[in-house]
């Protein structure tokens, strides 16, 4: 691990273009080596993606390691060089909402595509932040990790076990909340709704922090420019009436706007994580032996 660290030190000296044509050529290779990690990509775009031939699902996994090599090298860029070349790679769409922090509680809610990171960075460039934190099981690279997410301003970062009281207490203080929201942690404190029509274990925090805090809730988005030339970062518009008294509800229209995202840029969301994982009672699992689609692995939809 410290050797691939020193190489990716070393490497950020690249100009990006370089640096991304090497990630995408790393996610080529990867594509090849990694086959369990390639089977759960064609698994969810089978899922996700019916409409697609066969082998337009296989080129689209395809461009998602590449997508997500890429970002893992260009990570390098964001732990060690200097301010001023990330504030002319990220380009920020309008511009990190200051105003509704300083108005209110603010989560910022960032769907998981390759680039995430790269929207903590725009963030933090601007206000200080909280958000939750998985400890890496290498020390090294947590160290890295870490150290790299708050060189421009202290991060406070929080444990699941910690549970929401301090992100809470947090968000009362003044802290926007960079929050994850669509990963499959299990059924606990989650909704079946939605995504992609495949019934998705949804955490229903988002909303639940949110009636709890009056927090704003904004989404941002960060994908690639074109052409290796850099980054951007989307932030949308606060969600209106959100969430609503129905916290399923607020799960499912949360699905449906990163749906919607996603297939603006389906190669960079992030196919390589077992979304459908946990199922309603009495389902079989989506990730056994056969393919999605068979009369033995055909999910139930919703319509």
């Amino acid at each position: 691990m410290r050797l691939l660290l020193a190489l990716m030190w070393v490497l950020h000296w690249l100009p990006l273009p370089l640096l991304g044509r090497f990630g995408s050529a790393v996610g080529s290779v990867l594509f090849v080596l990694l086959k369990t990690r390639r089977k759960i990509a064609l698994t969810n775009l089978r899922l996700c993606m019916p409409e697609l031939s066969e082998a337009e699902r296989v080129t689209l996994a395809r461009q998602h390691f590449q997508a997500y090599s890429r970002s893992v090298w260009e990570r390098a860029i964001l732990w060690w060089a200097p301010k001023a070349r990330l504030q002319r790679l990220i380009k920020v769409e309008p511009g990190v909402p200051l105003a509704a922090i300083q108005a209110g509680p603010v989560i910022l809610l960032c769907p998981h595509f390759v680039c995430l990171d790269v929207a903590g960075v725009a963030a933090m460039l601007e206000t200080n932040v909280c958000s939750m934190y998985v400890q890496q099981k290498n020390k090294v690279f947590d160290e890295v990790l870490r150290r790299g997410r708050s060189r421009f301003r202290p991060v406070q970062l929080f444990s699941r076990k910690e549970g929401v009281k301090p992100i809470i207490r947090a968000l009362r203080e003044g802290l926007p909340y960079f929050m994850l929201p669509d990963m499959d942690f299990g059924d606990k404190d989650s909704a079946f709704v939605p995504f992609f029509g495949i019934p998705a274990a949804t955490l229903t925090a988002p909303g639940r922090i949110a009636a709890v805090t009056g927090a704003a809730v904004i989404p941002v988005i960060a994908t690639f420019l074109p052409n290796y030339q850099g980054w951007r970062v989307k932030f949308y518009p606060a969600w209106e009436n959100y969430p609503g008294d129905d916290m399923a509800e607020a799960a499912r229209r949360m699905n449906a706007f990163i749906e919607e995202r996603v297939r603006e840029a389906p190669a960079e969301y992030f196919w390589t994580h077992k979304r459908f994982k946990t199922r309603p009672p009495g389902q079989p699992s989506l990730y056994a032996n056969g393919q999605p689609g068979t009369a033995q692995t055909e999910p139930v939809r919703y319509t």
